[in-house]
Protein backbone atom coordinates (compact mmCIF):
# COMPACT_ATOMS: atom_id res chain seq x y z
CA UNK A 1 0.00 0.00 0.00
CA UNK A 2 1.51 3.43 -0.83
CA UNK A 3 2.18 6.31 1.52
CA UNK A 4 -0.17 8.86 -0.03
CA UNK A 5 -3.38 6.01 0.00
CA UNK A 6 -2.32 5.32 4.15
CA UNK A 7 -2.72 8.79 4.81
CA UNK A 8 -5.95 9.55 6.41
CA UNK A 9 -8.08 12.33 6.16
CA UNK A 10 -9.04 15.23 8.67
CA UNK A 11 -12.69 15.84 8.95
CA UNK A 12 -14.78 16.84 11.56
CA UNK A 13 -17.85 15.17 12.33
CA UNK A 14 -21.46 16.20 11.07
CA UNK A 15 -22.95 18.62 14.05
CA UNK A 16 -19.97 19.25 16.14
CA UNK A 17 -17.65 21.84 16.17
CA UNK A 18 -13.83 22.51 17.65
CA UNK A 19 -13.83 25.63 19.76
CA UNK A 20 -10.97 27.79 19.90
CA UNK A 21 -9.36 30.46 22.98
CA UNK A 22 -11.53 33.14 22.31
CA UNK A 23 -15.14 31.29 22.46
CA UNK A 24 -13.54 28.98 25.17
CA UNK A 25 -12.78 32.32 27.34
CA UNK A 26 -16.11 33.49 26.14
CA UNK A 27 -17.57 30.58 27.83
CA UNK A 28 -15.75 30.67 31.04
CA UNK A 29 -17.14 34.51 31.51
CA UNK A 30 -20.32 34.07 31.30
CA UNK A 31 -20.75 30.72 33.27
CA UNK A 32 -18.49 32.23 35.55
CA UNK A 33 -21.00 34.93 35.90
CA UNK A 34 -23.81 32.73 36.38
CA UNK A 35 -22.72 30.29 38.87
CA UNK A 36 -22.29 33.60 41.07
CA UNK A 37 -25.52 33.89 40.91
CA UNK A 38 -26.48 30.50 41.95
CA UNK A 39 -24.27 29.92 44.27
CA UNK A 40 -26.00 33.00 45.98
CA UNK A 41 -29.42 31.33 46.20
CA UNK A 42 -27.27 28.67 48.20
CA UNK A 43 -27.04 26.03 45.16
CA UNK A 44 -23.99 24.01 45.37
CA UNK A 45 -22.18 22.25 42.60
CA UNK A 46 -22.47 18.45 41.61
CA UNK A 47 -21.24 16.66 38.68
CA UNK A 48 -22.75 13.64 36.86
CA UNK A 49 -20.37 11.50 34.03
CA UNK A 50 -21.51 12.04 30.14
CA UNK A 51 -22.26 8.31 29.83
CA UNK A 52 -25.10 6.45 32.11
CA UNK A 53 -27.53 3.19 31.24
CA UNK A 54 -29.58 4.14 28.42
CA UNK A 55 -32.56 3.03 30.82
CA UNK A 56 -31.09 4.79 33.35
CA UNK A 57 -31.93 8.38 30.82
CA UNK A 58 -35.69 7.50 29.51
CA UNK A 59 -37.31 8.08 26.50
CA UNK A 60 -37.92 12.15 27.23
CA UNK A 61 -36.56 13.13 24.37
CA UNK A 62 -38.98 15.90 22.25
CA UNK A 63 -39.38 14.95 18.51
CA UNK A 64 -39.11 11.86 18.50
CA UNK A 65 -41.00 9.18 17.65
CA UNK A 66 -39.15 5.60 18.09
CA UNK A 67 -37.93 4.73 21.35
CA UNK A 68 -34.58 6.04 22.28
CA UNK A 69 -33.90 7.62 18.63
CA UNK A 70 -32.05 10.68 18.75
CA UNK A 71 -29.76 9.74 21.61
CA UNK A 72 -25.87 8.27 20.54
CA UNK A 73 -26.07 4.83 22.06
CA UNK A 74 -23.72 1.57 22.22
CA UNK A 75 -22.95 -1.87 24.06
CA UNK A 76 -20.42 -2.11 26.88
CA UNK A 77 -18.69 -5.62 27.32
CA UNK A 78 -21.00 -6.91 29.29
CA UNK A 79 -23.73 -6.40 26.53
CA UNK A 80 -25.63 -3.26 28.79
CA UNK A 81 -26.62 -0.45 26.50
CA UNK A 82 -25.16 2.92 27.43
CA UNK A 83 -25.66 6.30 25.95
CA UNK A 84 -24.37 9.90 26.21
CA UNK A 85 -26.51 12.29 28.22
CA UNK A 86 -28.72 14.04 25.99
CA UNK A 87 -29.87 16.57 29.12
CA UNK A 88 -28.39 17.28 32.81
CA UNK A 89 -31.75 16.31 34.40
CA UNK A 90 -32.22 12.85 34.10
CA UNK A 91 -28.68 11.65 34.95
CA UNK A 92 -29.62 14.15 38.27
CA UNK A 93 -32.29 12.05 39.09
CA UNK A 94 -30.37 8.99 38.89
CA UNK A 95 -27.61 10.69 40.63
CA UNK A 96 -30.57 11.65 43.86
CA UNK A 97 -31.95 8.00 43.57
CA UNK A 98 -28.86 6.21 43.73
CA UNK A 99 -27.46 7.72 47.33
CA UNK A 100 -31.17 9.16 48.29
CA UNK A 101 -30.20 8.19 52.23
CA UNK A 102 -27.40 10.46 52.14
CA UNK A 103 -28.34 13.01 50.21
CA UNK A 104 -30.08 16.32 52.39
CA UNK A 105 -33.90 16.84 50.99
CA UNK A 106 -34.50 19.52 49.47
CA UNK A 107 -31.42 18.60 47.41
CA UNK A 108 -30.36 22.38 45.88
CA UNK A 109 -27.60 21.98 43.22
CA UNK A 110 -26.13 23.09 39.78
CA UNK A 111 -23.76 21.55 37.27
CA UNK A 112 -22.35 22.68 33.67
CA UNK A 113 -21.27 19.95 30.71
CA UNK A 114 -22.11 19.05 27.46
CA UNK A 115 -25.17 16.91 26.44
CA UNK A 116 -25.49 15.04 23.43
CA UNK A 117 -28.62 14.29 20.29
CA UNK A 118 -28.35 12.37 17.77
CA UNK A 119 -30.50 14.51 15.31
CA UNK A 120 -30.16 16.22 12.20
CA UNK A 121 -27.60 18.93 12.22
CA UNK A 122 -28.79 22.73 11.05
CA UNK A 123 -27.40 25.92 11.16
CA UNK A 124 -27.19 26.55 14.83
CA UNK A 125 -28.03 23.29 15.81
CA UNK A 126 -25.55 21.00 17.05
CA UNK A 127 -25.08 17.48 17.78
CA UNK A 128 -22.85 18.42 21.10
CA UNK A 129 -23.89 21.60 23.26
CA UNK A 130 -23.08 22.77 26.66
CA UNK A 131 -25.56 23.48 29.37
CA UNK A 132 -26.27 24.83 32.50
CA UNK A 133 -28.88 23.90 35.18
CA UNK A 134 -29.94 24.33 38.32
CA UNK A 135 -31.81 22.14 40.31
CA UNK A 136 -34.53 21.50 43.67
CA UNK A 137 -35.22 18.68 44.57
CA UNK A 138 -37.78 17.57 47.21
CA UNK A 139 -39.96 20.55 47.22
CA UNK A 140 -43.43 20.01 46.76
CA UNK A 141 -44.25 23.64 46.96
CA UNK A 142 -44.77 25.92 43.67
CA UNK A 143 -42.68 28.16 46.05
CA UNK A 144 -39.49 26.83 44.35
CA UNK A 145 -40.67 26.93 40.97
CA UNK A 146 -41.29 30.86 41.89
CA UNK A 147 -37.94 30.96 42.77
CA UNK A 148 -36.18 28.99 39.53
CA UNK A 149 -38.01 32.07 37.57
CA UNK A 150 -36.62 34.91 40.03
CA UNK A 151 -33.33 33.25 39.54
CA UNK A 152 -33.67 33.18 36.07
CA UNK A 153 -34.03 36.71 35.95
CA UNK A 154 -31.22 37.83 37.99
CA UNK A 155 -29.01 35.44 35.68
CA UNK A 156 -30.03 37.43 32.84
CA UNK A 157 -29.88 40.49 34.52
CA UNK A 158 -26.07 39.42 36.19
CA UNK A 159 -24.88 38.90 32.43
CA UNK A 160 -25.74 42.87 31.06
CA UNK A 161 -29.13 41.53 29.42
CA UNK A 162 -31.12 44.54 30.97
CA UNK A 163 -35.08 45.14 31.74
CA UNK A 164 -36.77 44.67 28.75
CA UNK A 165 -34.54 42.63 26.22
CA UNK A 166 -35.57 39.43 28.53
CA UNK A 167 -38.92 38.08 30.01
CA UNK A 168 -39.18 34.68 31.96
CA UNK A 169 -42.63 33.08 30.50
CA UNK A 170 -44.46 30.91 32.90
CA UNK A 171 -47.36 28.10 32.40
CA UNK A 172 -48.20 24.94 33.84
CA UNK A 173 -48.29 21.63 32.67
CA UNK A 174 -51.46 20.99 34.67
CA UNK A 175 -52.95 23.61 32.33
CA UNK A 176 -52.32 22.35 29.23
CA UNK A 177 -53.56 18.76 30.19
CA UNK A 178 -56.54 19.70 31.10
CA UNK A 179 -56.90 22.10 28.19
CA UNK A 180 -56.37 18.76 25.90
CA UNK A 181 -58.95 17.13 28.81
CA UNK A 182 -61.47 19.88 27.19
CA UNK A 183 -60.49 18.74 23.36
CA UNK A 184 -61.49 15.09 23.95
CA UNK A 185 -57.32 14.30 24.14
CA UNK A 186 -57.54 12.69 27.78
CA UNK A 187 -56.95 8.86 28.58
CA UNK A 188 -54.05 6.39 27.43
CA UNK A 189 -55.75 6.13 23.88
CA UNK A 190 -54.72 9.94 23.47
CA UNK A 191 -51.05 9.61 24.52
CA UNK A 192 -49.72 9.77 21.36
CA UNK A 193 -51.63 12.77 20.31
CA UNK A 194 -51.04 14.73 23.10
CA UNK A 195 -47.22 14.33 22.77
CA UNK A 196 -47.87 15.45 19.39
CA UNK A 197 -49.63 18.60 20.50
CA UNK A 198 -47.42 19.81 22.87
CA UNK A 199 -44.25 19.22 20.29
CA UNK A 200 -46.43 21.37 17.75
CA UNK A 201 -47.50 24.04 20.38
CA UNK A 202 -43.60 24.20 21.60
CA UNK A 203 -42.85 25.24 18.24
CA UNK A 204 -45.11 28.50 18.15
CA UNK A 205 -42.12 31.11 18.37
CA UNK A 206 -40.94 29.42 15.48
CA UNK A 207 -43.49 28.48 13.42
CA UNK A 208 -46.06 30.82 14.21
CA UNK A 209 -49.85 30.34 14.87
CA UNK A 210 -50.15 28.91 10.87
CA UNK A 211 -47.05 26.46 11.52
CA UNK A 212 -48.63 25.57 14.79
CA UNK A 213 -52.15 25.12 12.65
CA UNK A 214 -50.45 22.94 10.41
CA UNK A 215 -48.34 20.94 13.36
CA UNK A 216 -51.77 20.32 15.28
CA UNK A 217 -53.44 18.93 11.87
CA UNK A 218 -51.58 16.53 9.44
CA UNK A 219 -48.49 17.92 8.97
CA UNK A 220 -45.99 20.42 7.87
CA UNK A 221 -43.78 20.33 5.49
CA UNK A 222 -40.55 22.71 5.70
CA UNK A 223 -38.75 24.67 3.12
CA UNK A 224 -35.74 22.00 2.18
CA UNK A 225 -39.36 19.73 1.43
CA UNK A 226 -38.97 17.24 4.75
CA UNK A 227 -42.07 16.90 5.95
CA UNK A 228 -42.81 16.63 9.72
CA UNK A 229 -45.94 14.19 10.39
CA UNK A 230 -48.57 16.01 12.96
CA UNK A 231 -50.97 15.27 15.60
CA UNK A 232 -53.74 14.25 13.36
CA UNK A 233 -56.05 16.58 15.49
CA UNK A 234 -59.23 17.32 13.67
CA UNK A 235 -60.82 20.88 12.81
CA UNK A 236 -62.74 21.64 16.20
CA UNK A 237 -59.93 20.34 18.45
CA UNK A 238 -57.39 22.37 16.71
CA UNK A 239 -59.29 25.63 16.70
CA UNK A 240 -60.44 24.86 20.06
CA UNK A 241 -56.40 24.92 20.98
CA UNK A 242 -55.00 27.60 19.04
CA UNK A 243 -57.99 29.49 20.55
CA UNK A 244 -56.58 28.78 23.49
CA UNK A 245 -53.21 29.86 22.78
CA UNK A 246 -54.05 33.06 21.38
CA UNK A 247 -56.67 33.82 24.59
CA UNK A 248 -55.13 32.30 27.45
CA UNK A 249 -59.06 30.83 28.57
CA UNK A 250 -60.80 27.68 27.63
CA UNK A 251 -64.88 27.81 27.37
CA UNK A 252 -64.74 24.36 29.34
CA UNK A 253 -62.54 22.91 32.01
CA UNK A 254 -61.78 20.38 34.74
CA UNK A 255 -60.24 19.70 37.98
CA UNK A 256 -56.68 19.82 36.34
CA UNK A 257 -57.32 23.26 35.08
CA UNK A 258 -58.39 24.67 37.71
CA UNK A 259 -55.04 23.26 39.42
CA UNK A 260 -52.96 24.55 37.11
CA UNK A 261 -54.23 27.82 37.53
CA UNK A 262 -54.07 28.41 41.00
CA UNK A 263 -50.55 27.12 40.96
CA UNK A 264 -49.56 29.80 38.46
CA UNK A 265 -51.55 32.11 40.72
CA UNK A 266 -49.41 31.28 43.27
CA UNK A 267 -46.07 31.51 41.35
CA UNK A 268 -46.97 35.42 40.30
CA UNK A 269 -48.00 36.47 43.52
CA UNK A 270 -44.95 35.55 45.20
CA UNK A 271 -42.89 37.40 41.92
CA UNK A 272 -44.90 40.41 42.99
CA UNK A 273 -44.02 40.16 46.67
CA UNK A 274 -40.49 39.79 45.44
CA UNK A 275 -40.33 42.90 43.40
CA UNK A 276 -40.45 40.81 39.90
CA UNK A 277 -42.65 43.01 37.90
CA UNK A 278 -44.67 41.49 34.69
CA UNK A 279 -41.61 42.74 32.28
CA UNK A 280 -39.75 40.38 33.99
CA UNK A 281 -42.09 37.16 35.15
CA UNK A 282 -44.86 36.67 32.98
CA UNK A 283 -47.63 34.16 32.55
CA UNK A 284 -47.71 32.73 28.97
CA UNK A 285 -50.13 30.06 27.86
CA UNK A 286 -47.92 29.71 24.66
CA UNK A 287 -45.09 27.86 26.70
CA UNK A 288 -45.00 24.65 26.78
CA UNK A 289 -41.08 22.62 27.01
CA UNK A 290 -41.07 19.88 24.46
CA UNK A 291 -39.87 17.40 26.92
CA UNK A 292 -42.21 15.14 28.08
CA UNK A 293 -41.28 14.62 31.83
CA UNK A 294 -42.48 17.82 33.05
CA UNK A 295 -45.67 17.71 35.39
CA UNK A 296 -46.41 21.26 36.74
CA UNK A 297 -44.86 24.61 36.26
CA UNK A 298 -42.78 25.35 32.98
CA UNK A 299 -40.71 28.11 32.13
CA UNK A 300 -38.66 29.63 29.42
CA UNK A 301 -36.16 32.78 29.41
CA UNK A 302 -37.00 34.33 26.13
CA UNK A 303 -34.52 37.35 24.70
CA UNK A 304 -36.89 40.07 23.29
CA UNK A 305 -34.73 42.30 21.00
CA UNK A 306 -34.59 41.96 17.41
CA UNK A 307 -31.68 39.84 15.79
CA UNK A 308 -30.69 39.26 11.91
CA UNK A 309 -31.02 35.92 11.00
CA UNK A 310 -29.23 33.76 7.95
CA UNK A 311 -31.82 35.11 6.00
CA UNK A 312 -31.53 39.24 6.52
CA UNK A 313 -34.79 38.92 7.74
CA UNK A 314 -35.35 40.84 11.50
CA UNK A 315 -36.09 38.45 14.51
CA UNK A 316 -36.93 38.20 18.19
CA UNK A 317 -33.69 36.38 19.31
CA UNK A 318 -36.39 33.74 21.21
CA UNK A 319 -35.45 31.20 24.46
CA UNK A 320 -32.30 30.68 25.82
CA UNK A 321 -33.46 28.46 28.10
CA UNK A 322 -35.90 27.19 30.32
CA UNK A 323 -37.64 24.03 32.78
CA UNK A 324 -40.31 23.05 34.74
CA UNK A 325 -41.19 20.99 37.64
CA UNK A 326 -40.58 17.01 36.82
CA UNK A 327 -41.96 15.31 39.75
CA UNK A 328 -41.80 11.34 38.31
CA UNK A 329 -38.57 11.46 37.18
CA UNK A 330 -36.44 10.68 40.77
CA UNK A 331 -40.00 8.42 41.48
CA UNK A 332 -38.93 6.21 38.53
CA UNK A 333 -36.12 4.41 40.57
CA UNK A 334 -37.76 5.05 43.81
CA UNK A 335 -41.17 4.28 43.15
CA UNK A 336 -42.54 7.15 45.71
CA UNK A 337 -42.85 10.48 44.94
CA UNK A 338 -40.04 13.13 45.02
CA UNK A 339 -40.83 16.48 43.37
CA UNK A 340 -38.14 18.20 41.82
CA UNK A 341 -38.25 21.23 39.38
CA UNK A 342 -35.03 23.26 37.81
CA UNK A 343 -34.06 25.06 34.66
CA UNK A 344 -31.60 24.72 31.94
CA UNK A 345 -29.78 27.12 30.08
CA UNK A 346 -28.34 27.07 26.56
CA UNK A 347 -24.95 27.87 26.82
CA UNK A 348 -23.76 28.30 23.05
CA UNK A 349 -26.97 29.86 22.62
CA UNK A 350 -27.18 32.38 24.76
CA UNK A 351 -23.84 33.03 24.38
CA UNK A 352 -24.50 34.29 20.97
CA UNK A 353 -27.12 36.25 22.39
CA UNK A 354 -24.60 38.14 24.85
CA UNK A 355 -21.80 38.35 21.62
CA UNK A 356 -25.04 40.32 19.23
CA UNK A 357 -25.25 42.56 23.18
CA UNK A 358 -20.99 43.47 22.81
CA UNK A 359 -21.73 41.79 26.41
CA UNK A 360 -18.81 39.10 26.33
CA UNK A 361 -15.75 38.99 25.38
CA UNK A 362 -14.87 41.71 26.59
CA UNK A 363 -12.49 40.92 29.70
CA UNK A 364 -9.21 41.99 28.02
CA UNK A 365 -6.22 39.16 27.32
CA UNK A 366 -3.05 39.69 26.81
CA UNK A 367 -0.84 37.74 24.27
CA UNK A 368 2.32 36.14 25.72
CA UNK A 369 5.58 37.76 26.47
CA UNK A 370 8.27 36.04 24.21
CA UNK A 371 11.83 35.17 25.92
CA UNK A 372 13.52 34.75 22.61
CA UNK A 373 16.58 32.56 22.50
CA UNK A 374 19.62 33.62 20.58
CA UNK A 375 22.17 30.51 21.79
CA UNK A 376 21.26 26.54 22.28
CA UNK A 377 24.29 26.15 25.55
CA UNK A 378 23.14 25.31 28.60
CA UNK A 379 24.33 28.42 30.87
CA UNK A 380 22.30 30.59 28.18
CA UNK A 381 19.20 28.02 27.73
CA UNK A 382 18.60 28.03 31.70
CA UNK A 383 18.79 31.77 31.79
CA UNK A 384 15.97 32.25 29.31
CA UNK A 385 13.67 29.28 31.01
CA UNK A 386 14.53 31.36 34.01
CA UNK A 387 13.71 34.76 32.92
CA UNK A 388 10.78 33.25 31.77
CA UNK A 389 9.64 31.41 35.26
CA UNK A 390 10.24 35.00 36.96
CA UNK A 391 8.13 36.71 34.81
CA UNK A 392 5.37 33.76 35.48
CA UNK A 393 5.91 34.14 38.84
CA UNK A 394 4.93 37.31 38.89
CA UNK A 395 1.73 36.80 37.26
CA UNK A 396 3.03 37.57 33.85
CA UNK A 397 1.72 35.55 30.75
CA UNK A 398 5.09 34.46 29.26
CA UNK A 399 6.70 31.76 27.03
CA UNK A 400 10.24 30.86 26.44
CA UNK A 401 10.71 30.61 22.19
CA UNK A 402 10.90 26.74 21.72
CA UNK A 403 11.09 26.40 17.45
CA UNK A 404 14.21 26.63 16.03
CA UNK A 405 16.23 29.46 17.29
CA UNK A 406 18.42 29.59 14.33
CA UNK A 407 17.08 31.66 12.67
CA UNK A 408 16.17 34.76 14.79
CA UNK A 409 14.02 36.68 12.57
CA UNK A 410 10.94 33.64 12.61
CA UNK A 411 11.26 34.21 16.37
CA UNK A 412 10.50 38.08 15.76
CA UNK A 413 7.37 36.87 13.51
CA UNK A 414 6.14 34.74 15.49
CA UNK A 415 5.99 37.41 18.20
CA UNK A 416 4.37 39.48 16.01
CA UNK A 417 1.90 36.40 14.69
CA UNK A 418 1.22 35.70 18.47
CA UNK A 419 0.44 39.01 19.36
CA UNK A 420 3.68 39.05 22.01
CA UNK A 421 3.09 42.48 23.32
CA UNK A 422 6.92 42.53 24.39
CA UNK A 423 9.94 40.20 23.75
CA UNK A 424 13.11 39.53 25.94
CA UNK A 425 16.33 39.45 24.12
CA UNK A 426 19.85 38.29 25.46
CA UNK A 427 22.89 37.54 23.25
CA UNK A 428 26.08 36.53 24.58
CA UNK A 429 26.83 40.44 24.19
CA UNK A 430 24.28 41.16 26.96
CA UNK A 431 24.69 37.71 28.94
CA UNK A 432 28.26 38.82 29.78
CA UNK A 433 26.80 41.89 31.75
CA UNK A 434 23.75 40.11 32.94
CA UNK A 435 21.72 42.05 31.25
CA UNK A 436 18.70 41.61 28.37
CA UNK A 437 16.90 43.82 26.16
CA UNK A 438 13.51 44.45 25.88
CA UNK A 439 11.38 45.12 22.70
CA UNK A 440 8.17 46.95 22.90
CA UNK A 441 6.14 45.10 19.85
CA UNK A 442 3.43 47.52 19.96
CA UNK A 443 5.39 50.75 20.36
CA UNK A 444 7.18 49.36 17.80
CA UNK A 445 4.55 48.81 15.84
CA UNK A 446 3.34 52.60 15.80
CA UNK A 447 6.51 54.49 15.16
CA UNK A 448 7.83 52.32 12.06
CA UNK A 449 4.53 53.52 10.78
CA UNK A 450 4.44 57.09 12.43
CA UNK A 451 7.73 58.21 12.92
CA UNK A 452 9.07 60.56 10.15
CA UNK A 453 12.47 61.97 11.48
CA UNK A 454 15.41 61.66 14.21
CA UNK A 455 14.24 64.10 16.62
CA UNK A 456 10.40 62.28 16.84
CA UNK A 457 12.28 58.92 17.32
CA UNK A 458 13.81 60.68 20.20
CA UNK A 459 11.24 62.27 21.66
CA UNK A 460 8.68 58.78 21.48
CA UNK A 461 8.75 56.21 24.03
CA UNK A 462 11.69 53.93 23.43
CA UNK A 463 10.47 51.08 21.68
CA UNK A 464 13.66 48.95 23.07
CA UNK A 465 16.86 49.01 25.51
CA UNK A 466 18.83 47.41 27.34
CA UNK A 467 18.46 46.62 31.43
CA UNK A 468 20.12 44.45 34.23
CA UNK A 469 18.45 40.73 34.69
CA UNK A 470 17.48 41.83 38.06
CA UNK A 471 15.44 44.63 37.00
CA UNK A 472 13.71 42.35 34.09
CA UNK A 473 10.38 42.11 35.75
CA UNK A 474 9.42 45.62 36.99
CA UNK A 475 10.58 47.07 33.13
CA UNK A 476 8.34 44.63 31.91
CA UNK A 477 5.68 45.32 33.73
CA UNK A 478 6.22 48.89 33.07
CA UNK A 479 5.96 48.31 29.66
CA UNK A 480 2.63 46.49 30.04
CA UNK A 481 1.24 49.08 31.73
CA UNK A 482 1.84 51.40 30.02
CA UNK A 483 0.67 49.67 26.83
CA UNK A 484 -2.84 48.79 28.97
CA UNK A 485 -3.19 52.92 29.81
CA UNK A 486 -3.11 53.93 25.68
CA UNK A 487 -5.79 51.43 24.80
CA UNK A 488 -7.51 52.60 27.86
CA UNK A 489 -6.66 55.86 25.96
CA UNK A 490 -7.69 55.09 22.32
CA UNK A 491 -10.97 53.40 23.64
CA UNK A 492 -11.95 56.82 26.08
Amino acid sequence: MSAKSEKMKARLPRGFVDREAADIRAVHEMTAKIREVYERYGFDPVETPLIEYTDALGKFLPDQDRPNAGVFSFQDDDEQWMSLRYDLTAPLARHVAENFNEIQLPYRTYRAGYVFRNEKPGPGRFRQFMQFDADTVGAPSVSADAEMCMMMADTMEALGIRRGDYVIRVNNRKVVDGVMEAADLGGDENVERRLGVLRAIDKLDKFGFEGVRLLLGQGRKDESGDFTKGAGLNPDQIEFLINYLQSGNVSRSGDLYAQGIAELSTIENMARAAGYGEDRIRIDPSVIRGLEYYTGPVFEAELTFDVTNEKGEKVVFGSVGGGGRYDGLVSRFRGQPVPATGFSIGVSRLMTALKNLGKLGTEEVVAPVLVTVMDGDTDAMGRYQRFTQELRNAGIRSEMYQGNWKKFGNQLKYADRRGSPVVIIQGGDERANDEVQIKDMIEGARLSAEIEDNQTWRESRPAQKVIKETDLVAEVRNMLDAQAADRMQSKG
